[in-house]
């Protein structure tokens, strides 16, 4: 995967955790990422291209739209499930890797994969990435 397009969009979301593990993150917060997706390929498109940056953007904006202003507790989706930044990096990846098979993203074939990054601080922040 020599050449990535990366673009950027933020993300804010109320939730609680499951277990001890958790301490006080037990109790309903708030969370505010920035997340970062970067899409991977072997080589570029016949425009030079790994995607439409525009089109990847506007579909990370869609997706990140869609959970932001939430409390994530009551979405059914999430339902029994610690919205940790790990499996929140999955789903958006998840929702990404199903608009790039749709063609979506400027690109209908030659993308390898697809990475998510959820920063949470300056200091902390995790990431998911899976092929295509």
């Amino acid at each position: 995967m020599p050449y990535t397009v990366t673009v950027r969009d933020h993300l804010m979301v109320a939730h609680s955790f499951t277990g001890e593990v958790f301490g006080p993150a037990q109790r309903l917060h708030g969370a505010t990422f920035v997340v970062d997706a970067t899409f991977g390929a072997d080589g570029l498109d016949a425009d030079g291209l790994v995607v439409d940056i525009g089109r990847a953007a506007a579909a990370l904006a869609e997706i990140t739209g869609a959970l932001t202003y939430r409390n994530l507790d009551d979405e059914p989706e999430f339902a029994g499930t610690n919205t940790t930044t790990e499996v929140l990096c999955r789903v958006i990846a998840d929702r990404l890797a199903e608009r790039a098979a749709a063609g979506e993203l400027g690109r209908a074939t030659g993308l390898t994969s697809v990475s998510v990054t959820l920063h949470e601080s300056h200091i902390a922040w995790a990431g998911y990435s899976r092929p295509l």
